[in-house]
């Protein structure tokens, strides 16, 4: 998810999104610990999806 796309949520579609991805981390992460994905590289970019949203919601939260 691009930070342009992040930019036009709104602030309850930014934790819904957040809530779903962390769940959506967390089941990727014990099928990992089980057998290896095919694309490790997956659990690196949600996290940093997470991260990229969480800062918005941050930023807005300032601001306000």
């Amino acid at each position: 998810m691009k930070q342009q796309e992040i930019v036009k949520l709104s602030e309850e579609d930014l934790k819904v999104k957040i809530d779903g991805l962390t769940d959506q981390l967390t089941k990727m992460k014990l099928t990992h610990s089980v057998s290896p994905l095919e694309n490790p590289i997956q659990i690196q970019v949600i996290r940093k999806t997470i991260a990229r949203l969480n800062t918005e919601l941050t930023k807005r939260k300032l601001q306000a």
